[in-house]
């Protein structure tokens, strides 16, 4: 076996391989470099009739092997596993490392759908493993027994049909606190409105006058009706729910306690509302969360899979987005500071009135420019501050360009993996 000419037969799974030794003495230190040794035959399983070697090993990607020996270019297959293709690299000890960038990528990809769907059905669990949880703890108490049943009445209406009433009551309670907080702001915009301070050319201010500040009584009684069933319904999710630190991180759960209290502040201090009325604005301001509570209609129908993947498609990008955030953070600041010494030193060959005040003004006009808004009540007035405003708008176009692909990508990858669980699933069904 040491002529250049001289050949090897290897079968490897049953197929028989015939090739040069001089081939496979390309990659010093690898088994089958080793095989053109003197003692290989006592190493390896060795036939001296038909004077083959044989490994039980797979067929097709020792072609594969092979061929980079043959041509120093190492592929594999198009549906080959990852974890199988290294197990057999390993076999033949060559490293994974020198795969080609072509097949690299695939089994990349490949590799990230396979995380993609890990992920996505932890998700999707999470709530039914915190459930599972607590029944697996060896706790007899009545909470205990009540705790699934009372958590998927109140957190999940389509478990059962009381569910299913009992969230059809909450909605309807959550209508009718909305439909009360748009006719709250009838008087509190007639008392603000009749107050209005006027500012005139000459800057003087011209107060009209002072009326009393009145919020009906019935409304405050309906409101506190409302809020008073969703003390009670935040108290129950709140006690029965399987992960308390979980629950109080979830943004809505925070707004629906903090609905809770606008009502009896303004019940408990009616009179000294009277006194400082702007502290009814206060808290109709902190009652505009009851407008979240809307979003608890997507509990009631089952929500499309691509909004389910959109929404998961957002949260595994969200650094990618704090990161063009600061970009553009930047870009206000920058075209900002650049448009406002543009406008001053261009203002001797302006004639006209100037408009700036203030560098925070020119950061508002940067920052509605860059995002292509343009409302117009800041334009620029000089030639350097007209050109500031051309390239600002450049580049918020493609501040907003960038993250486009990367989110097709993200969204290509997620949807994908949601429709073969869906799949999956139905194929379990069945």
């Amino acid at each position: 076996m040491d002529g250049s000419k001289e050949k090897i037969i290897l079968n490897v799974g049953g197929i028989r391989h015939e090739t040069y030794c001089s081939t496979l003495r390309i990659f010093p230190g690898t088994k089958l470099c080793s095989l053109t040794e003197p003692h290989a035959s006592t190493l390896y399983d060795y036939n001296p009739t038909t004077k083959e070697f044989f490994f039980d090993r797979s067929a097709q990607l020792f072609g594969y092997v092979l061929s980079y020996y043959r041509t120093k270019h190492l592929h594999c297959p198009a549906d080959t596993c990852r974890s199988v293709l290294e197990e057999e690299l390993a076999f033949w000890e060559i490293s994974d490392a020198q795969l080609a960038p072509c097949c690299w990528l695939k089994l990349t990809n490949k590799d990230s759908q396979t995380e993609e769907f890990n992920v996505w059905d932890e998700n999707e669990h999470a709530d039914d493993q915190c459930l599972i949880v607590q029944v697996e703890r060896r706790d007899f108490s009545w909470r205990a027994r009540w705790q699934p049943k009372i958590w998927s009445i109140f957190e999940k209406p389509f478990s059962s049909l009381s569910a299913k009433c009992l969230a059809i009551i909450s909605l309807l309670f959550i209508i009718g606190i909305v439909i009360i907080f748009c006719e709250e702001t009838k008087a509190q915009y007639e008392y603000f409105a009749a107050n209005l301070t006027i500012f005139g050319h000459s800057d003087v201010i011209h107060s009209i006058h002072e009326p009393y500040y009145h919020q009906a009584p019935y409304l405050l009684h309906l409101e506190l009706f409302c809020v008073l069933w969703f003390t009670f319904e935040f108290s129950m999710r709140f006690f029965f729910c399987p992960d308390k630190k979980k629950f109080l991180r979830n943004p809505l759960n925070v707004a629906d306690f903090l609905s809770l209290f606008p009502v009896y502040i303004e019940l408990f201090t009616a009179e000294q509302i009277q006194k400082m009325p702007s502290l009814a604005l206060w808290l109709g301001f902190v009652r505009v969360v009851y407008l979240l509570k809307l979003l608890k209609i997507f509990k009631l129908i089952e929500t499309p899979l691509i909004l389910r993947v959109l929404s998961y498609t957002l949260k595994s990008i969200i650094r990618e987005i704090c990161f063009l955030l600061m970009i553009l953070a930047f870009e206000t600041l920058f075209f900002g500071s650049l448009f406002f010494y543009g406008e001053l030193l261009g203002v001797p060959s302006y004639q006209g009135d100037f408009h700036i005040t203030d560098i925070i003004i020119c950061f508002w006009w940067a920052l509605i420019t860059l995002t292509t808004v343009g409302y117009g009540d800041i334009i620029p007035m000089t030639t350097f501050g007209q050109v500031m405003a051309a390239f600002a708008a450049i580049f918020g176009m493609l501040t907003i360009i960038i993250p486009i692909p990367i989110f097709l990508v993200k969204f290509k990858g997620y949807y994908a993996t949601a429709i073969t669980k869906q799949k999956l699933k139905m194929s379990k069904k069945q």
